[in-house]
């Protein structure tokens, strides 16, 4: 797992996956100001941060 965290690849697709689990939780537990808007946020960030955390480069050796 420390050598995923060293890889800055993986930490920008985590760090886009929490803020996505962030803005749908809002959407479900409150539905307060531009709902739609945080739900298309959200899924693209989703969406983002998977692909980034899935991707490998091709300088990482595997």
């Amino acid at each position: 797992m420390l050598k995923k965290l060293n890889d800055l690849q993986f930490v920008i697709g985590l760090f886009f996956s929490v803020v996505s689990v962030i803005l749908l939780l809002n959407v479900l537990l409150g539905n307060h100001g531009d709902s739609n808007l945080n739900i298309y946020t959200g899924t693209c960030f989703l969406v983002f941060g998977l692909a980034m955390m899935l991707i490998r480069g091709k300088g990482n050796g595997q």
